[in-house]
């Protein structure tokens, strides 16, 4: 640190009072943060509804603009909760590809209420694939719905689908997805297909064309556009990079539905 800002840093000490509001007790973020990585959604989600992320008593001040130090703040949290998910089990690549995700979405936006909303999103998308991971109990509509996606990964799958499957109405079947693993249907779907295509893109040679199909995907521009929204590049890219074997894997055959 030169001269200067050690000046400057001496001269803000000098003028903070015993009276002025300290920072909060990091035992309560520690709390939160062991709570995402244990899959603990209920806890999670009861934070998120308390708003506690928000509370300005003892949250420092990182930037003048409200909206600035919100978004320096939501940095910190994303990478406090990659850090303990990848100590809990998350695999290294997925934790921060998610933190990264969420971390871009976080630049476009221009409010604190925007801000809080994603913070809870990403706080509750993390602690449910950590509830995944962690094999905490899942009610059986949502064990089935979870088997039956991996099941039937290279194929279209509806949330009408799974409420055949489950014997449960679509409505009602998305909210207690959403409720236990903190995502939508639809996005753990993509997310798995999308985790599916990773695999082959690594240690198959198929063209993008060829996954696209085989993965159900209404076109192979669709399954480029879904891949670099949650992998951060492109099919292409991603292969340029992770391509790791030329081992022989064939596709198996398509079977026609007519």
């Amino acid at each position: 640190m030169d001269t200067n800002l050690h000046q400057e840093w001496y001269r803000q000490e000098n003028h903070v009072s015993e009276e002025e509001m300290l920072h909060r007790s990091p035992i309560e973020e520690f709390a939160f943060y062991e709570a995402v990585s244990a899959g603990d959604i209920d806890a999670v989600r009861l934070n998120c509804e308390q708003q506690r992320f928000a509370d300005p008593e003892g949250m420092g001040i990182l930037s003048v603009n409200p909206v600035t130090n919100m978004k320096y703040h939501f940095v910190v949290a994303t990478a406090m909760v990659t850090r303990f998910c990848v100590e809990a089990g998350m695999e290294m690549e997925q934790a921060f590809r998610l933190s990264d995700f969420y971390i871009l979405k976080l630049d476009r936006l221009r409010s604190i209420e925007e801000i809080l909303q994603l913070h809870d999103k990403m706080a509750l998308d993390f602690t449910g694939k950590m509830r995944l991971i962690q094999r905490k109990g899942t009610s059986k509509p949502i064990t089935e719905c979870i088997e039956y996606i991996y099941v039937h990964i290279k194929e279209r799958i509806t949330v009408e689908d799974l409420a055949d499957h489950t014997k449960l109405s679509a409505s009602y079947l998305s909210r207690l997805f959403k409720e236990e693993l903190g995502i939508s249907i639809s996005d753990f779907i993509r997310e798995k297909k999308i985790e599916k295509a990773q695999n082959l893109l690594r240690y198959c040679d198929f063209s993008l064309i060829e996954i696209s199909a085989y993965l159900s995907f209404s076109s192979q521009s669709h399954f480029i556009q879904s891949f670099k929204k949650l992998v951060g590049m492109t099919p292409k890219k991603y292969r340029d990079l992770y391509y790791a074997t030329n081992w022989p894997v064939r596709l198996p055959k398509q079977t026609n539905p007519n």
